[in-house]
Parts: C-alpha cells; structure tokens; sequence
C-alpha cells in the first residue's frame, strides 16, 4: 500500500523528524489560503505547489491540458505585490492543476489525475542528498541507502555513479547504530551541525520504518538547510499489506482513486489479483501455482493477462468475483483456470465456473484443468453444465491450449 507525500510527512513529523510546513488543499481556494499563513509564519516569501499523486516524477512531470506547467511549482512573493501576487498565482495553478492529468516517467503514458495538492513552505537549501530505508529481500533485514546525488533517480546513480551509494545493513535486535548513523553522516559529506542532525535524522528514519512496517521509505531530495538543519523536502511510503491490520492510521490514509479498480475490487472479495499486459487471464489457488502458471503460459508463448489467487477457501461467490475481474479486462482474448484441489475441492470450483458464466457470460475460450479432491466429481459438474469449455489434462497441456485457441 502506498501513500501520499504529504500523509508520508505526517507520519514522519509524529516521530519527531524535521519536515517542513504544509496545508492540504482539494479545492483552489483552500489552496490560496494556505499562502499566507506560511509565508508570515515561517518568514520565507517562498511557497511550493505541489501536485499529490502516487507517481515519482512529479517535478519534471507535465499536465496533458496545461503542458506549461508541471507537477511541481514554486511561487515567489517578490517586493511588487508582496502575498498577495503569490496569492493570484496560486490561485491560477490550482486551478489548471486540479482536475487535470499529470503524466510523469512513472505514471505512464495516461497519467494521474490530480485531486489534491499540498501548498508547502519555500527551505533555503544548502545541499540536496538522497535517503531511504527500504527491505533488503537479498539479506532479509533493512537496509539504509544513500547518495550525495539528491534530486537525482536513485537507478541514475546506480548505473552512472555507483561508487556514490552508501550502504548500511540494520541489525534487526538492534536497530541501526549510532556509529552506522555518523558513518552514513560522514559518508555525505556533512559537517558540524549538519553531520549531527543528519545521524539523527537517518537513525530516526530507520526507527519509524520498523514501528510502521514500511516496505520503503524513499526521502529524494533530503535536503541540508543554510543554517545546518535537515529536512525531508520530499517522502514516499509504502508498506508492507500483511501488517496493515497493525496499523489503523496508515489504513485510513489508503487512497482508492489512485488504485487500480480491479485491485481494488479484489481486496475487497480477498482476492491476491494484480492486472498484467498480457491476454490470457489466470484463475488459480495458491500463489505458488499461480507463479507456475504464468511461467508456462509465457513458456508456451503466451502472455499472462493476470496474477489471480483465489486462495483455499474460495467460495462459488468468490469464483464469480474471480471471474469478474479477468473478464472485465478488454485485454482478455481467454481463460485459464488451473486449479489443484487440497483444501479447495475441484466441485466447489466447478460450481463457481458454472456460476460465474451464467451470471457474467462468456465470450472468449476457456479451458479448465481440475486436479486433486473430488476431481471426478467436478468434471461432471463441467461437462454437464452445457458450457463450451476445453479440457486440459495437466498444466501445459492447458497452457497450450489457451495459447492456441487466443492465437
């Protein structure tokens, strides 16, 4: 699950790491109205519009109806008209960003739309420097990583310049250690008040992505202001889905029109369903399977349209969700389903299918491959059933049915 910038930055300000001031704005004048507080609050005649999506690229980004302007924009109240200039401008951004669809390097070619920006102080910036802790799946801990290169994409460095990349393993008994801090600190280039209040930033940082069971937290550009502070001018969070039941605060953050609908769909039914590029939809129990099965369908030629779990307890009623999600993807040319009856027996997903078809209806081929508890018995209920589907006898020979039949 993934959050917004600004929602990043509360979680962090909670724990006491240095972020600076912003308002939330939906609306265009909730936008304006949040200028001049900061400017008279903070003393910087320097505010920064910033559009709230879950992309990266934000900055260099462009809206499709105003291609003027990107994602990202600061507003000066010069000596001429002072707060209120600022004021004006604001309110002409807000107005073309709002509603519009902002298309970065990460949201592909048909962008976002954005419903929410964040109005943020202007920081005297000293230096800019990249920071994250993220999950390290090669060691099974956290780990820090960071750059003198801030601003920059963090595979940029890695191809270009990856003598640049700072690495710290977190000993989960113990957290990372003051010394690992004041390596990292040192490492960056810090000095004085800087390198002391980036250890202390890094070490908080590492603290908050255990208590929040954050997947990554990605801090770019983690800036150093004129007077030795550090902030995080930028934050990206996501976490990991299994512990959100731990974590009521970062559930209610959850977003839905950033998510994918049919992702969406799927949580709410229990489903582990993630939307591919492919053209043969997958229905399947277990991940593991579901791994196997699109590994043969690409081995065969094919192209998985889906990774669809429906698990070990699935009901018919969780067969037709099932159903309704590969078949609502214009990209679908057919169906596999490939099921190994254990826990979920071969009749209770025969009826499902049968469900499924009549309440959703079929219009692309399908082919079923049965195996395991009560196979026989779901045969039956398939063959019977009237519907046009193809057997398979094991999980190839299915594959390369679906393949032939969608060729």
């Amino acid at each position: 699950m993934k959050i917004h910038e600004y929602q990043a930055k509360q979680l962090m300000a909670a724990r006491g790491i240095p972020v600076p001031q912003g308002v939330v704005a939906t609306t265009v004048d909730q936008a304006v109205a949040a200028v001049r507080p900061l400017i008279e609050e903070t003393g910087n005649k320097v505010v920064v519009v910033k559009s709230q999506i879950h992309a990266g690229g934000r900055g260099k980004g462009r809206f499709e109806e105003h291609p003027e302007i990107g994602g990202v924009n600061v507003v000066t109240a010069g000596i001429d008209g002072g707060i209120v200039a600022a004021e004006d401008q604001v309110r002409e951004l807000a107005g073309k960003m709002l509603g519009s669809t902002l298309v970065t390097i990460q949201t592909g070619a048909e962008g976002k739309t954005v419903n929410t920006l964040y109005i943020e102080q202007g920081i005297d910036i000293s230096d800019e420097l990249y920071l994250s802790v993220l999950l390290d799946r090669a060691v099974s801990r956290n780990i820090v990583m960071a750059s003198s290169e801030g601003g920059t994409e963090i595979e940029v460095v890695a191809a270009e310049t990856p003598e640049k990349i700072l690495r710290e393993e977190i000993d989960p008994a113990h957290g990372l250690l003051s010394f690992q801090a004041a390596r990292l600190a040192y490492g960056l280039g810090l000095e004085g008040d800087a390198q002391r209040n980036g250890a202390r930033f890094v070490q908080a940082l590492s603290t908050a992505a255990v208590e929040l069971d954050a997947d990554m937290i990605e801090i770019n550009p983690l800036v150093v202001t004129t007077d030795g502070k550090v902030m995080a001018l930028d934050g990206k969070m996501s976490f990991e889905a299994n512990a959100l039941y731990r974590h009521p605060e970062v559930v209610a953050m959850r977003d839905f029109s950033e998510e994918d609908p049919a992702e969406a769909a799927a949580k709410e039914h229990d489903l582990s369903f993630i939307k591919l590029d492919g053209t043969i939809g997958c229905m399947v129990n277990g991940a593991g399977l579901a791994m196997a099965t699109m590994d043969i369908i690409k081995y065969v030629g094919g192209e998985p349209a889906n990774f669809l779990d429906v698990g070990g307890g699935a009901t018919a009623d969780k067969i037709t969700e099932a159903f309704k999600l590969i078949t609502a993807d214009q990209n679908v040319r057919g169906i596999f389903v490939n099921i190994f009856g254990g826990i979920m027996k071969c009749d209770t997903i025969a009826e499902g299918v049968v469900e499924a078809v009549g309440e959703v209806g079929l219009e692309v081929p399908l082919v079923v491959r049965l195996e395991g508890t009560n196979v026989e018995l779901g045969k039956q209920i398939i063959d019977e059933s009237g519907l046009n589907v193809v057997s398979a006898a094991d999980m190839k020979d299915g594959a390369k049915k679906i393949v032939e039949l969608t060729s």
